[in-house]
């Protein structure tokens, strides 16, 4: 049976489309030009605390959900991502703060999207809203680490003074409570011919690049940073050599399978990378000779590998 006729068979698209909207983990909800809600799912409850029951036929004008933004302003009142939607039909996304059911605020991502009718004519619009915390959580820790000049100017990762507080804090927690913790080193493949064959501007975008891979491909609460040069390193919480091995390799691919453009043609990059976890006995440099030793055989061995 064709895909399609097995598709019709189960279920209609009306039918599919619930189940799909109603399985995400992102909130969800459709107004009508005059901002009332249509469509409220599961995620949307669950991220606000409001029942369908609660919200809809209500309008989001009327203050349910009380959009502020970061410096105060009421949305509902002035400045609007669904109403500017609705008159423009552009598509916007904002970082906002939303009422939860019990009176507190959370930080949410707010995307908005223009909703057609068979004229062609806008008939309302969509919102789609997931959890900000975690960006706000890393906004504030970048903050203090400004203030602190902990923070590499190039990259925007973690300097080599953070890194090392950090390490000394993993370590501590290890001795009190036996949370295990693993660190990465991570050296730029053939570094130097990127800056004698390119320039040193080249050089620079290279370690961007490299710093943004880890900054999206580490945990929430993993903590990235350029150790000096061209050499990063990573400190692993709560995690196993299994799992500090995967991690590893997916920075290395993802870096592998990146390219940075220049004059014409794409650069390739690979890293080299050294992993430890922390073993009875250990201090902070046993840790880190350990993965360093590890570095170098990734290097000797070839590059672009991962050696625990």
């Amino acid at each position: 049976m064709a895909s399609t006729e097995l598709i019709n068979d189960v279920m209609d698209g009306q039918q599919m489309q619930d189940q799909i909207l109603e399985q995400l983990t992102d909130g969800v909800y459709f107004v009508d030009c005059n901002r009332r809600i249509l469509y409220w799912n599961n995620a949307a409850e669950i991220l606000t605390g409001y029942t369908k029951e609660q919200v809809l036929g209500t309008s989001c004008a009327d203050g349910v959900l009380m959009h502020v933004s970061s410096d105060g302003n009421c949305l509902c009142q002035d400045g609007c991502p669904l109403e500017a939607t609705m008159q423009d039909g552009n598509s916007r996304e904002a970082h906002v703060f939303m009422h939860h059911a019990q009176g507190h605020r959370v930080p949410v991502c707010v995307r908005s999207s223009a909703i057609y009718g068979r004229d062609d004519r806008i008939i309302g619009s969509v919102e789609v809203f997931s959890d900000d915390t975690h960006r706000i959580q890393m906004l504030d820790r970048l903050r203090e680490m400004e203030q602190a000049a902990l923070v590499d100017e190039l990259t925007g990762l973690a300097n080599r003074r953070y890194f090392d507080r950090a390490m000394n804090a993993s370590l501590a927690a290890y001795l009190r409570d036996g949370t295990e913790f693993g660190v990465l080193l991570i050296d730029v493949d053939h570094f130097k011919q990127f800056n004698d064959n390119y320039g040193h501007d080249v050089g620079d975008s290279v370690l961007k690049l490299v710093a943004r891979t880890l900054g999206y491909n580490c945990r929430a609460y993993d903590t990235p940073a350029r150790w000096g040069g061209e050499e990063f390193a990573v400190i692993s919480e709560k995690i196993t050599a299994d799992a500090l091995y995967a991690v590893a390799q997916r920075i290395r691919i993802m870096i592998e399978r990146s390219s940075l453009r220049h004059a014409g043609k794409d650069l390739s990059i690979t890293v080299s990378i050294g992993c430890s976890v922390v073993e009875s006995g250990d201090d902070v440099k046993t840790v880190l000779r350990r993965a360093d030793d590890r570095l170098y055989e990734s290097k000797n061995g070839g590059r672009n590998r991962v050696t625990i």
